[in-house]
């Protein structure tokens, strides 16, 4: 145990020593002969071993995602680029000019450390940042809306993760909501009929995680950027997942894109930064700045605002839209913009390293398959993939997938029909290897 006090404490491990010990006398006194632990030093030292192993294994750990599901929220939504993982390095181990001006050598505010960098990429009078989109629209309608009217479509009205609805949001805010229209119609004509003295602003929603289809209409933007403006009120859009490319030439519809929102005339616009844009988690609320301004200099601002490894994650994913580099170094969208005949190549490389190893009674198989976007983007893209299929003679599907999920790093990946399914699409290529031998390990 000597190796395991210089990494810890002696304290630490005879404490363990303790449970250990404790657990075994627990187990003698009411287990039969049979269950009772071996007592000998050599399993002693083992079983104290693997005790130490996984009192000390953090519980958020990196995992290997196999699932083709790119934005998967609960394996913590987009991976950082390269130079977002340096920024974090640099500013978590070091001070740093957070809240100092190096200029002038004064006190200065955080927000601005970040806002150059989104007005030139949006295109913005002005932005601020939050630790998320849902923080972003409560703020605005607080500070906007509230013990105000909110005029917003029935159709509009999305509940996301974890069962967060738009209109509790608001009821939370102090803003009161005004619908308009049905679920499948609204027209331009129901908002400005619902417009009097009480309201405060038009919102406007993209349902991201789901489609209304078949008999439907909702006004345009620039029906309601005409309409806010002869009412002299101010248009704000939720457009979600924070897409700042065009994603239709790899099958990626309908994702507003919020630089085109505002220079369509959208007063302001929030998005997550953690999905489509493929930074860290954080709402990023832009337009101009007779409106943003009300909101950082809401009091409440302080609740929702981020810390330094955010703005040094989210300026060094900035940098790569800003140099026109976004689809090279963004993993979410190197993985989105992936071709189908690249992942076959992938895959039957993979398979040739793997199949030599296999037992006899496991087999594997490439098929045509579906990644999704996930993160609730995008609900109606399917980007065609290849996929590996893996079946075991001594175990089942579920079986594999609890074995792979055990693994360190854990492996996670799909079942379909009673098959293992890996989708290397969201596999980085330096995992590869690590995923081979976790596969080995389970088949044999």
């Amino acid at each position: 145990m000597a190796g395991w006090v210089r990494k810890t404490s002696r304290g630490f491990v005879v404490s363990e020593i303790q449970v250990l010990l404790e657990s075994i006398r627990e187990a003698i006194r009411n287990a039969h002969a049979p269950a009772v632990p071996p007592v000998d030093p050599e399993s002693l030292a083992q079983q104290l071993e693997t005790q130490l192993s996984l009192r000390l294994r953090p519980t958020l750990r990196p995992v290997i995602n196999a699932t083709g599901v790119v934005l998967h929220t609960n394996l913590g939504r987009a991976p950082l680029s390269a130079a977002a993982q340096e920024s974090l390095s640099a500013v978590s181990a070091q001070y740093t000019n957070l809240e100092f001006d190096l200029e002038t050598g004064e006190r200065s505010h955080r927000d601005k450390l970040i806002e150059s960098s989104l007005k030139e990429v949006l295109g913005a009078e002005a932005a601020a940042v939050v630790n998320n989109n849902a923080a972003a629209i409560f703020l605005i309608l607080n500070t906007l809306g509230a013990g105000r009217e909110v005029i917003v479509s029935r159709g509009e009205l999305v509940e996301i993760g974890g069962s967060f609805r738009i209109p509790d949001i608001m009821a939370r805010s102090g803003a009161v909501l005004r619908e308009v229209g049905t679920t499948n119609k609204t027209r331009i004509q129901d908002y400005e009929a619902a417009i009097g003295l009480e309201t405060a602003l038009l919102l406007r929603i993209h349902p991201s995680n789901y489609r209304i289809r078949g008999f439907t209409h909702r006004p345009a933007l620039e029906e309601l950027v005409e309409l806010a403006r002869r009412r002299q009120l101010p248009l704000v859009e939720d457009v979600g997942s924070g897409c700042l490319v065009d994603l239709r030439p790899f099958g990626i519809r309908e994702e507003p894109l919020p630089q085109e929102s505002l220079r369509a005339g959208v007063d302001l616009v929030c998005f997550s930064a953690d999905k489509l844009l493929g930074g860290p988690q954080a709402g990023v609320i832009a337009g101009l700045r007779k409106w943003v301004d009300p909101v950082r200099k809401n009091p409440l601002m302080r609740t929702f605002r981020v810390e330094k490894l955010i703005y040094g994650a989210l300026q060094a994913t900035l940098a790569s839209y800003r140099t026109g580099r976004a689809m090279e170094e963004i993993p979410v969208l190197r993985m989105l913009s992936m071709s189908r005949d690249e992942i076959a190549a992938r895959s039957d490389a993979f398979i040739e390293k793997l199949g030599p190893c296999l037992p006899a009674d496991s087999s594997l198989e490439i098929v045509d398959g579906i990644s999704v976007v996930g993160g609730g983007s995008c609900p109606e893209s399917q980007l065609p993939t290849r996929l590996i299929t893996v079946r075991s003679g001594k175990t089942s599907a579920g079986r594999l997938e609890q074995s792979l999920r055990s693994q360190d790093p854990p492996i996670i990946l799909r079942i379909e029909e009673d098959r293992a399914v890996i989708d290397l699409r969201t596999v980085f290529t330096h995992q590869e290897e690590t995923l081979l031998a976790g596969l080995r390990r389970v088949l044999e």
